[in-house]
């Protein structure tokens, strides 16, 4: 078998995923994190250098150390969209790859807790990956099964982990096969899609269960059947895959199932993607890699794998244990010095499944007596406005706003610094949320905690509305 037009295949897609990630960023990313954005990365960069010296260069890797200001934040968001159209046309791909990394690593560290989703972490894994899966000199050369061997390692890695942690969690909706009874509802940003999908007899719920459960757990490990199993491996690659399009069409994920349905992609050879393989005679007449990179690449892949491998261990026990027992234990000390690169991890998307779903709802005034509700543009609302659905768009705000319904504590200092914002009417952050309901700047801003479900068909026809909800209390965030 032959993996010449896979490879360039998995590194063009890889590109259009970078593009989507980078664009949809790009219109985000100031009222975030920018000069005058909820979480200024400015602040926290001069933080961390007086309190850390120079460790906070490692600790906190971005090219936003040569300066933080707005113009750098966007051109990293459009340059890194730029790079994405060089790797989708095949320029350079060992070095674009590298550049798109350092560029969206940069992001992430820049975006704190609105860059992190385990698909930010994915993307990154997947891009250092990339930059050793990239040929170096000639595009027909074969690539190497090392790199090659650990690319599939992290595609297993992803879909096994997110099937064991939700086993290891021990959380009852999994073991009692009820879990996607609340998903549809109670995920982070439903679509209209997930209305109908809920509405679904009970029996399906029920027994939707099992399938994912074997797809999870069992069907990944055909990635390692030897090469006269190819056929199986297409079949879990089509499996794995239609799960992701399972949970991509009845939710909005931003660029989470396209970015694992390309790594699946990268499962099959040439022949099995309609190319014929790529003969000897093309091998001889491309120009081989220089032996010195083939050996770095082999021993950083080793590396890779290693580290990969305690990532795997790590996650499993950090959903059975507390984060602290795991930072003692081997596998965090072992991690400690690499995560600030966000390359090596664990996942476990849905590990415990939510049975609620509680909302913050922003309301405002000019008055301080009178409040009106302040929408976002993509998260529940008001109960009759039709969820949307945007994938591959990644609002990170209203996603963020989902965990902090969750825990409105934890979330507290950035919460105030959003309604600090919205008072002093800050047009990147404005931008971010829905039409004004006052017209002008509000003087007051509160929040209002509510729990919402879905309507029922009967409900839905009586009143048209998407979502019921039920009032649980209020409090005003103080504002200078």
């Amino acid at each position: 078998m032959t993996f010449v037009f896979s490879r360039r295949l998995f590194l063009r897609l890889l590109g259009v995923v970078y593009l989507v990630a980078f664009a949809s960023l790009g219109v985000q990313i100031t009222g975030l994190v920018g000069a005058h954005g909820i979480l200024p990365i400015g602040e926290l960069l001069a933080r961390a250098r007086t309190s850390a010296g120079v460790e906070a260069f490692h600790a906190l890797p971005t090219l936003l150390w040569l300066s933080s200001g707005d113009a750098m934040l966007l051109f990293l968001c459009w340059g890194g969209a730029a790079l994405s159209l060089l790797l989708i046309a095949g320029v350079i791909p060992v070095v674009t790859s590298a550049l798109l990394w350092m560029f969206y690593l940069s992001l992430t560290v820049a975006g704190q807790v609105f860059l992190e989703f385990q698909w930010d972490m994915l993307l990154l894994e997947a891009g250092l990956l990339a930059c050793l899966y990239a040929p170096l000199r000639s595009p027909d050369a074969e690539p190497n099964p090392i790199v090659r061997w650990v690319l599939w390692g992290l595609a297993f890695k992803l879909t096994f982990l997110s099937g064991i942690t939700k086993l290891a969690s021990g959380d009852p909706t999994w073991a009692g096969w009820t879990a996607m009874t609340y998903h549809y509802w109670t995920q982070p940003l439903p679509a209209w899609t997930s209305w109908y999908a809920a509405q679904l007899p009970a029996a399906f719920h029920y027994w939707s269960v099992p399938p994912m459960f074997a797809i999870e757990l069992v069907v990944p490990f055909a990635i390692f059947l030897p090469a006269r199993f190819r056929k199986t491996r297409l079949i879990a690659c089509v499996l794995m895959s239609l799960l992701q399009l399972g949970i991509g069409t009845t939710g909005n994920y931003g660029f989470f199932n396209l970015l694992t349905i390309v790594l699946y992609l990268a499962l099959l050879d040439d022949r099995t993607l309609g190319r014929p393989p790529v003969t000897q005679a093309d091998t001889d007449r491309s120009r081989p890699e220089p032996r010195l990179w083939r050996t770095a690449i082999s021993i950083a892949a080793v590396a890779i794998v290693c580290l990969s491998a305690v990532a795997f261990v790590r996650e499993i026990q950090l959903t059975a244990r507390s984060r602290a027992q795991i930072a003692r234990a081997w596998p965090g000390r072992v991690l400690a010095w690499f995560e600030p690169f966000r390359s090596f991890n664990g996942y476990g998307l849905f590990r415990v499944m939510t049975t609620e779903r509680p909302e913050l709802v922003i309301e405002v005034s000019d008055d301080g007596q009178n409040f009106k509700e302040y929408e976002f543009r993509w998260k529940p609302g008001d109960p009759k406005r039709r969820p949307a659905f945007i994938e591959p768009h990644m609002p990170r705000l209203d996603w963020q706003m989902w965990f902090a319904a969750l825990d409105p504590v934890d979330a507290g200092y950035w919460l105030e610094s959003l309604a600090q914002r919205i008072v002093d009417g800050d047009a990147a952050v404005v931008r971010l949320l829905g039409p004004n309901p006052l017209g002008a700047r509000p003087r007051s801003v509160r929040i209002a905690f509510y729990d919402y479900r879905f309507t029922t068909r009967a409900e839905r026809a009586q009143s048209g509305a998407w979502w019921v909800r039920t009032l649980r209390g209020r409090t005003e965030v103080p504002v200078p």
